[in-house]
């Protein structure tokens, strides 16, 4: 458990807050490219970290995320007129490019230098893997960006999808680290073989069924999976083994990476990757971006389908991209479903996860809970944000920041005999100890 002062320590991102500044130092999806894709659009309002922000994108295409506020008499700038590469306040014309420069000021003579000294708070941007990403610390601090492999792919080999997420950000992604819950919150708790496979194959969209059943039923069987904790540069592998048919052991081999980003432990080889990305929006809510990537080939539409419709680790949304199974109708919740097929009675991985993490409270209360053995991932994750939050309090920059080639990692299961160790088991399915795969899109080792 934690202290109340280390749980705020831990939860908080506001301007100011330890965690913030620490989230602060890298990259972090703002937008899907598909919310402010017209030139000249609409503005759209933001918040992340706490912080209102107004985004638009410019005449030539370029993404502005600024301060909502004009600095003449504090209009908001949602409301102005975007146009020719900026976006004019509708109070008195004042207008702002995408960098914060005062290009216009309609209001002063036009010999006048005044716009000269005029700025508007605006936050480095970049257009990657179809969102939009923001760099909201300082600017001499300012990183590149982190190379997850879903941004290093043809666009045609993803699918990225948003929703919100009514709870702190911190355990929906403890959640998702947190693979032993997958012995009980996704589980399907059927005798019945052919049954199992029907469901998989309805819902699983994860790639091939073959051999899903069979790892399906070794997570019910075995709750109490061993775990492996490895750091590397970019952060954190979790891998969790458990008992098959045979003396072999099943791996399921998640990474966290630095500060926000969470790879799912479900692939073998050939099958579709999958992640997902926690902005906070404010101490009680988040944006949960989910994407799902194959390497090898294009994304089928049938899975793309799928994903649209709330299977997999996606969440059928509305247009404001709210999860249409939610805390307001308590997730569709079915009786019937929970005493036959489901633990949950709740259809749907994402609206499952959601459903739990949400019942935690806005912000769960660490100073009552108790671990035991198979949350180690997740004291190791709440150690290594922790310390680089109290390591930047006293100067010293977070190391994964400067490591962006070192994101380019990936996650999933593999079936080793139960002599091997983790590293062994690493290097079998992945060719690397941290599941780094960057050598293929030409990174030096």
């Amino acid at each position: 458990m934690l202290s109340y002062a280390d749980n705020v320590f831990l939860t908080h991102t506001g301007p100011g807050a330890p965690m913030g500044d620490l989230l602060r130092r890298f990259w972090m999806p703002a937008l899907l490219s598909e919310e402010i894709a017209e030139r000249d659009g609409p503005p759209k309002k933001i918040k992340i970290l706490g912080e209102d922000l107004v985004a638009f994108r410019d005449s030539n295409g370029r993404v502005g995320i600024v301060e909502p506020h004009c600095p003449h008499r504090g209009a908001n700038l949602y409301f102005g007129r975007n146009e020719e590469c900026g976006i004019r306040c509708s109070f008195h014309g004042w207008k702002f490019d995408v960098d914060g420069n005062c290009i216009d000021l309609p209001t002063s003579p036009p010999e006048s230098t005044y716009k000269e000294k005029i700025k508007l708070l605006a936050y480095p941007t970049r257009e990657w893997a179809d969102m939009v990403w923001v760099y909201m610390g300082p600017r001499e601090t300012m990183p590149e960006l982190s190379q997850l492999e879903l941004g290093l792919v043809p666009a045609a080999h993803r699918y990225v999808s948003k929703k919100r997420q009514d709870c702190n950000w911190v355990q929906s992604l403890e959640g998702a680290i947190d693979t032993a819950h997958f012995s009980f919150l996704h589980a399907i708790p059927t005798k019945d073989e052919a049954v199992r496979v029907d469901i998989l194959r309805k819902t699983s969209a994860i790639g091939q069924e073959g051999g899903l059943a069979d790892r399906s039923r070794w997570v019910t069987d075995d709750p109490r999976p061993k775990f492996k904790i490895h750091g590397h540069d970019a952060g954190l592998v979790i891998a969790a083994g458990r008992k098959t048919d045979t003396t072999d052991i099943y791996w399921r081999i998640a990474q966290f990476l630095a500060p926000n980003h969470a790879l799912v432990p479900v692939a073998f080889p050939g099958e579709v990757y999958h992640g997902q990305t926690w902005v906070p929006i404010d101490d009680t809510t988040c944006w949960v971006y989910t994407y799902s990537w194959t390497p090898d080939r294009p994304l089928s539409n049938a899975e793309r389908t799928k994903y649209a419709a709330g299977l997999s680790l996606h969440a059928e949304i509305d247009e404001h991209y709210v999860p249409k199974k939610n805390m307001q109708n308590d997730y569709m919740l079915d009786r019937e479903l929970q005493k036959t097929l489901s633990y949950t009675g709740i259809a749907g991985v994402s609206d499952q996860d959601a459903a739990i993490q949400d019942s935690q409270g806005a912000i769960q209360d660490r100073t009552k809970e108790h671990l035991g053995p198979t949350d180690v991932g997740i004291v190791e994750f709440r150690k290594l944000v922790m310390s680089a939050a109290r390591a930047l309090q006293r100067g010293e920059a977070p190391r994964p920041a400067a490591a962006s080639q070192r994101y380019a990692v990936r996650a999933g299961g593999w079936v080793a005999a139960g002599d091997k160790d983790i590293t062994t088991v690493m290097m079998e399915r992945f060719g690397h100890r941290d599941g780094y795969v960057g050598t293929e899109y030409g990174f030096a080792e």
